[in-house]
């Protein structure tokens, strides 16, 4: 029978192998040699001088080491019942890899271009500024999340429904560090593979997968979707879609407000991305203790109640760079990302204050009413940055102090920055919030508050806008049959482990409803 062993270590203990061995042993009351382990569980405690590792470990006898179980079973579908899937981010990819297993065929389309292509798009924004509206750090072959870090920590409260995303990444080509570490990241340089790995997975199993394949119109019949159109040419019958569109797929809104689709107006959160060097954020956290070959490059969580109101950071990336991820050539946005090894000199974090439809009195229950205001300051702060893809910036004590900044220290964010007041392009209430949250942070995280920090704005797609209703029995549209709103476009997940969760539900509730036909 196992155990689990649960303990602290030193950083420079757990790189011992030797030492690690006999600690489990002391722990499980084994002897050395006579065990096997696995890890289940290993996080940072810095919150005191003295920093440790906190491990969960199940030991096994050498005679009871379970066998490995299969995570991933598909099945051959090529003439099994259709589903259809718009979008390849992790909700449509996960609902389609999980058909695959359910003996349903799944049909992917795609607005962008596949992992490769889509790479060139990005090389071209970087350098000129220019932005292809189908193929971004938005859109294309595995959604937002391809280039924007590989962060898999959820607040999901569903456990085994997380270790069984985890458990796919790590069948797929993910290091199974992932499965242990209390915050879980895969790295944007190690994701393409991953995710073209998916894709192949399910053309060989009997799927399909279409890229520049965009979703321009739905034809509705008694209450149920009958027909999708791609492309403005394409006619595809289909009685069951999974709509996996990601928070920026504006178009999919309109087109189902056209159409008498209900929609609705949610709450979402907009800000700045901060960039601070690495290494202060790491003396910071560690105290002044941080050794490269033992604690990884630190990260921070912060919050604070503002006048009221919630500031706080998001997607913070260790190690990681400010990416442009505008998806229209008269906008801004940034956001961040880091490779797998998090080696970059720089750590960057959107720091940004929740907005309500409530905050646009008379206009509440506009269903556009955030993704208007959202739209406002992303075409605001590309005026103000000079009518391309560098972005209004401004150090963060100068921000403070309300001084336009003269110069700046070295960003990263590629296309460039431009000096710019930030109440020139923030509404006041976020502004003034931002401002008194930073002058909190300094006082939570001391050193934070420094001008060496630079503030790059506007992080506006922190997640969606607007939601697609959906029955919680059923998952589907609480008015139209057969359409199945899905991820972080329709309102259901936060990331990319909830939406291959998402992805998934939806896929066995259609599975549901096909048995009971």
């Amino acid at each position: 029978m196992s155990k689990v062993v649960q303990f602290r270590i030193r950083p420079d203990e757990l790189k011992d192998d030797h030492f690690l061995l006999s600690v489990i042993a002391r722990e499980s009351n084994k002897s050395t040699g006579t065990f096997h382990y696995e890890w289940r569980k290993r996080s940072i405690d810095a919150r005191k001088r003295d920093i440790f590792y906190n491990c969960a470990i199940e030991v096994y006898d050498n005679d009871e080491i379970p066998a490995k179980e299969m995570v991933f079973v598909p099945k051959e579908v090529s003439q099994a019942p259709v589903i259809h899937i718009v979008g390849a981010g992790p909700a449509g990819l996960f609902a389609a890899l999980r058909a695959l297993e359910l003996g349903l065929k799944p049909i992917v389309y795609e607005r962008g271009k596949d992992v490769r292509s889509r790479r060139r798009d990005l090389a071209t924004l970087n350098k000129s500024s220019s932005v292809n509206p189908e193929s971004n750090y938005c859109f294309g072959e595995g959604g937002a999340g391809t280039y924007s870090d590989g962060k898999l920590y959820t607040r999901s409260k569903k456990r085994g429904d997380i270790d069984r995303a985890l458990r796919m990444f790590v069948h797929f080509g993910a290091d199974s560090d992932i499965l242990v570490d209390a915050h879980p990241h895969i790295g944007t340089n190690k994701l393409p593979q991953i995710i073209v790995s998916m894709r192949e997975e399910i053309i060989h199993h009997g799927g399909e997968v279409h890229f520049e394949s965009k979703l321009t119109n739905v034809l509705l019949e008694d209450g149920s979707i009958k027909e999708i159109e791609i492309n403005y040419l394409q006619k595809v019958s289909c009685s069951n879609l999974i709509v996996a569109t990601g928070h920026s797929a504006r178009d999919i809104f309109e087109l189902f407000h056209s159409k008498g689709i209900r929609i609705e107006a949610k709450p979402f959160a907009l800000g700045v991305r901060i960039e601070h060097t690495q290494d202060l954020i790491d003396e910071i956290q560690y105290h002044g203790k941080h050794h490269d070959d033992i604690l990884p490059p630190a990260s921070y969580s912060l919050v604070e109640q503002v006048d009221g109101r919630g500031v706080y950071s998001f997607c913070m990336c260790p190690g990681g760079i400010v990416a442009p991820c505008a998806t229209a050539q008269n906008e801004v946005v940034t956001n961040g990302w880091s490779p797998s090894k998090r080696n970059n000199p720089y750590s960057n974090s959107g720091i940004v204050v929740s907005v309500y439809p409530t905050d646009f009195p008379g206009s509440e229950n506009d269903p556009f009413v955030c993704l208007n205001f959202q739209k406002s300051v992303e075409q605001k702060s590309w005026e103000a940055a000079g009518k391309t893809q560098k972005v209004p910036a401004q150090r963060m004590l100068d921000f403070v102090q309300d001084k336009k900044s003269t110069d700046f220290p070295r960003s990263s964010y590629q296309p460039g920055i431009v000096s710019v007041r930030m109440d020139d392009v923030l509404p006041e209430f976020i502004a003034q919030r931002l401002r008194k949250g930073f002058v909190q942070f300094g006082k939570k995280m001391h050193g934070y508050l420094t001008n060496d920090a630079v503030l790059h704005a506007p992080e506006s797609r922190t997640s969606s806008p607007i939601s697609i209703p959906r029955n919680n029995e059923t998952l589907e549209h609480v008015e139209i049959q057969g359409i199945y709103p899905c991820g972080e476009g329709a309102g259901y997940a936060g990331g990319i482990i909830s939406a291959a969760i998402d992805g998934m539900k939806c896929t066995e509730a259609i599975h549901q409803k096909i048995n009971k036909q």
